[in-house]
């Protein structure tokens, strides 16, 4: 059993419950496959970096799971045949990435609140 995370675009012409289809289908696809889901992540409708199909936003969703390494195959083929995924991309996590991984999902990252600036003034 290896670490992954993938990250799939989904394109933004869907209504809510086929974005929440597409995502249940492949959620279903790693369990019925033997896998561990660590995490998932909803990102929501966000703007592209660059058009795709003529399209500048999608819906981003990660999963982060652990399972065996066959099953990336069968999981990309299955965003290669959906014509809802614009793009995915699956990365296999190091130790390294792991404890990032687990840090940013505590809470360790985000901006703390900055002082009143009257306060920073007196």
């Amino acid at each position: 059993m290896k670490d992954y995370e993938t990250v799939f675009i989904l394109t933004p012409v869907l209504s809510d419950v086929q974005m929440k289809d597409a995502v249940a289908k492949f959620k279903g696809i790693l369990a019925d496959n033997g896998a561990e889901i660590v995490n998932e992540e909803n990102w929501g409708l966000r703007k592209l970096a660059y058009p795709i199909n003529h399209k500048t936003t999608g819906f981003y969703q990660l999963f982060e799971f652990r399972a065996a390494p066959t099953l990336v195959d069968k999981l990309e083929l299955e965003y290669r045949r959906d014509e809802k995924v614009m793009r995915f991309l699956t990365v296999a996590l190091d130790k390294h990435a792991l404890a990032y991984n687990e840090k940013r999902r505590k809470g360790a990252f985000k901006k703390k609140p900055t002082e009143n600036k009257e306060e920073v003034a007196a």
